[in-house]
């Protein structure tokens, strides 16, 4: 089934061309179908590409997904143009009256900063106390995640001595998760981050379950145990290359940068990266959307 997004979204072109079904606006009106509402709070500098990437995710759930793109107001991404946020993006202003089914919040290039140095981040905190009660359940990438477990848990995250980057083996914690279900016991998953969260904290919150973690990678999916946040500290959204775009641009920058781990076939930048991720990146996005967003959500969200 698709999802809807604007006709004129460059994504859309993208999508359409691998083959995934798309659906405009107007066509998905005269369906007698209740779609699941998504809203995507992009934190990434070059938010075309993250948004292509979490929308061929969605693609694959059998239900009409209608997406609201959103973005920060206290700060002006200067990395997409400004016809491309006037033209698809809402801001927290625009929705905060509104309820959601499910939102996704992405990572951001801000892992170095105290969370109160974030320039956005008192509108941050506002965002994250209206998922509470305005969102079905909320799943939070990377950085978003770091961030979430600090203001809802006061979980810390801490610097690593080097980035983490690379494809990482992990294995599941509770087979009879619902996140998790269907999936192999060891799996692969992207991480491309400078900071981490530690067990032993997350072990004290008795609301939190650790579903999924890497000998290499430390604490990869977190989520409370009633549903309503997920916090995943990887990227399964990845593209193929999308590390290998990050470590050219951090060779670029000067200083010493590590390749990325178990991602390069020999550790050789010219040969191509072999996928090992994107099976468990659409069965997690669909179980989460299956189990913890449209089994749970109300018919009338604002009921």
């Amino acid at each position: 089934m698709p999802i809807i997004i604007p006709q004129s979204l460059p994504a859309r072109d993208v999508l359409v061309n691998e083959n995934i079904f798309v659906m405009n606006d107007c066509r998905a009106m005269h369906q007698d179908i209740r779609p699941l509402r998504i809203a995507i709070l992009n934190l990434m500098p070059d938010k075309a590409t993250t948004e292509t990437q979490l929308l061929r995710i969605l693609s694959n759930f059998p239900l009409q997904i209608t997406i609201d793109l959103i973005s920060t107001e206290t700060y002006k991404c200067q990395h997409t143009p400004e016809d491309h946020l006037q033209s698809f993006y809402r801001t927290f202003s625009d929705i905060k009256n509104e309820k959601y089914d499910g939102m996704i919040i992405t990572g951001a290039p801000v892992e170095k900063l105290r969370f109160g140095d974030v320039l956005y981040w008192e509108e941050f905190k506002e965002i994250m106390d209206y998922t509470v009660t305005h969102v079905t359940s909320t799943f939070h990438i990377c950085w978003a995640a770091q961030a979430a477990l600090y203001h809802h848990y006061g979980i810390h995250n801490y610097l690593l001595p080097e980035k983490l980057s690379g494809i990482f083996r992990h294995q599941v914690n509770n087979k009879k998760c619902e996140l998790l279900r269907g999936s192999d016991d060891e799996f692969f998953v992207p991480h491309s981050r400078h900071t981490e969260v530690r067990r032993e904290e997350i072990a004290k919150v008795p609301e939190l379950e650790i579903l999924s973690e890497s000998d290499q990678a430390g604490i990869y999916l977190i989520a409370s145990r009633d549903g309503k946040q997920v916090f995943a500290s990887g990227h399964s959204e990845y593209e193929t290359d999308t590390l290998k775009k990050e470590y050219l641009r951090d060779l670029a920058r000067g200083g010493k940068v590590r390749i990325p781990q178990n991602y390069f076939p020999d550790d050789d930048p010219a040969r191509e990266p072999v996928i090992k991720w994107k099976s468990h990146a659409n069965l997690l996005f669909s179980n989460w959307l299956n189990y913890y967003v449209y089994q749970v959500t109300p018919y009338d969200l604002y009921a």
